[in-house]
């Protein structure tokens, strides 16, 4: 049973949405495709970095049987830059099995579409409840951030503890006449209102009912129970000139950035200088077969990830002959058209500068 506080506090938040809402394209239909590919989009992402590529995404793969057919580096293609690249590969495949398990039509019930790969419980809980109107409440960092000030839960939110906590209360408070416009109220007075750094508490509507305002406590919530240890990593890329052409790589593996493009590269465990390199037998593998070639440091770029640091080193390698150097894992392109295949953040900003 909601109590009054339960009540009033659903009340201010959707009187407060529908006053201060921002107009955002995925907030103006019930398509469940469309949300979706904004949920995707937005996982991990500010809105304001967020919003060309939904767009852009959109446009390009309005429903999901145009989706199902695309090559899956043009759809990496299209993400690059955004990060998180397991997302645009989820998207595919989930796709497919619209396409496969629910005849091309998204799927109505919270199970089903829980069942899609790449798809958590915040966001079949956002899908079902914003195309749908069904009663499932949302808890993502916004959500979590709000009901921990005003209710001051010291469960910390990375605990399976925590979690079952925010889960239950979000549900307890959830407003089930109109489940879509209330998950939408909290999110939205999370992102624009009780924010991380500096909150407004005086202009705040809901000041009057947060213990954590009262206690003057807000900066203390919500909880966490640690960082992970951020992990440091030395790479070595080789922009190869070899007259019209260079060298690219695609990542394999389960590592950061599988699938995407990249140049031939060296990791090695600690800082090395351009002398130790030269002289690893993984740099001397890679270019066993290459002649004459002469290797200069362009530039060093530092890559900051959720939790790794990479520390980036980018040489020029020019190589005398035309012949193909690099073994089968390499594909030998031409310069011209390297801007065509998906690359990271990371590349990009050596092949921008």
């Amino acid at each position: 049973m909601r109590g009054e506080k339960d009540l009033r506090l659903s009340s201010i938040l959707i009187k407060w949405y529908e006053e201060n809402k921002r107009d955002l394209p995925w907030r103006n239909t019930t398509d469940p495709y469309i949300i979706w590919i904004s949920e995707i989009i937005l996982q991990q992402t500010r809105v304001d970095q967020g919003y060309d590529y939904f767009n852009r995404f959109i446009k390009k793969y309005p429903t999901v049987d145009l989706l199902v057919t695309a090559e899956e580096d043009a759809i990496l293609k299209l993400w690059q830059g955004l990060g998180y690249y397991s997302r645009a590969r989820n998207l595919h495949a989930a796709a497919k099995m619209i396409m496969s398990d629910f005849g091309g039509v998204f799927p109505r019930n919270y199970k089903d579409v829980l069942s899609l790969k790449g798809i958590g419980e915040y966001t079949a809980a956002a899908i079902v409840s914003f195309a749908y109107n069904l009663p499932y409440a949302v808890v993502d960092g916004n959500v979590y951030r709000v009901l921990s000030r005003i209710f001051a839960i010291d469960a910390p939110i990375d605990s399976g503890t925590g979690k079952k906590i925010f889960a239950e209360l979000a549900q307890e408070l959830l407003d089930e006449s109109n489940p879509g416009l209330h998950n939408q109220a909290i999110m939205e007075f999370g992102a624009l209102q009780c924010v991380p750094q500096s909150p407004d508490c005086q202009s705040c509507p809901a000041a009057s009912l947060c213990i954590a305002y009262a206690q003057n406590k807000v900066s203390s919530f919500p909880v966490k129970a640690g960082k992970q240890k951020v992990r440091k990593r030395y790479f070595h890329y080789f922009d190869i000139d070899q007259g019209d052409y260079t060298y690219l790589h695609k990542r394999g593996g389960k590592d950061i950035w599988e699938n995407l493009y990249e140049l031939p590269l060296v990791e090695t465990d600690d800082s090395v200088s351009v002398d130790q390199l030269l002289v690893r037998n993984d740099f001397q593998n890679l270019f066993k077969q290459c002649a004459a070639m002469q290797i200069d440091s362009v530039m060093q770029i530092k890559h900051v990830l959720s939790h790794q640091v990479i520390l980036a080193s980018f040489y020029r390698v020019k190589i005398e002959g035309d012949h193909c150097c690099l073994n089968a894992d390499y594909i030998k392109v031409k310069k011209e058209d390297v801007d065509t295949f998906p690359v990271s953040r990371l590349v990009h900003k050596y092949l921008e500068e």
